[in-house]
């Protein structure tokens, strides 16, 4: 099966420096792994997000981003997943990030966005995590304890909405599903 089998005209577009191929999963509806192989950067940023968005135009809504084979992702290339996050939440869908090699966390931790994506160590577990996603969402998430992504202070908040950080005054935002943006 090829990417153009799971997502018609993907392959339409390659880059060398990252390749990307597709594996739908059966069991949940809307559900997409992406085996990520390269790197990510300003260069073929632009790239990668036409593609992932044609997926999600495609109806792929919860995505899992397979990060084994990715051995690069610059602030240019966190700021795309960021970008699918907010195409895929208003849809009920979000996106987990497996297999994460330590130095590409780095940059996630370093510019606070690891808090904002699930992250699994394989792929039963994010599968899992979307399968139960409808159950858990009738639990409340408020008050929510997280840190800031920028002072890493603990902070509580009571429901979703615009605030800022009593350490740093950065202003976040926290939306009804708990994730937390800068603001």
């Amino acid at each position: 099966m090829t990417n153009n089998d799971v997502v018609n005209g993907f392959d339409d577009e390659k880059d060398e420096s990252l390749k990307i191929k597709l594996q739908k999963v059966n069991e949940v509806d809307g559900c997409l792994v992406l085996y990520l192989t390269g790197y990510i950067d300003t260069y073929n940023s632009n790239y990668f997000q036409k593609r992932v968005q044609k997926a999600i135009e495609a109806g792929f809504i919860r995505l899992v981003f397979q990060c084994g084979g990715l051995n690069y992702v610059s602030s240019t290339g966190i700021g795309s997943f960021t970008a699918f996050l907010k195409s895929v939440k208003p849809r009920g869908g979000d996106l987990v990030l497996l297999e994460i090699q330590p130095k590409v966390y780095e940059v996630f931790q370093l510019l606070g966005f690891s808090q904002f994506f699930n992250i699994k160590d394989n792929l039963d577990d994010s599968v899992n995590f979307f399968r139960s996603g409808s159950a858990s969402e009738t639990v409340s998430l408020f008050p929510k304890i997280f840190s800031c992504p920028i002072c890493s202070k603990k902070l509580k908040a009571l429901k979703p909405g615009r605030f800022r950080c009593s350490e740093c005054k950065t202003i976040l935002a926290i939306d009804n599903a708990g994730q937390v943006f800068l603001g």
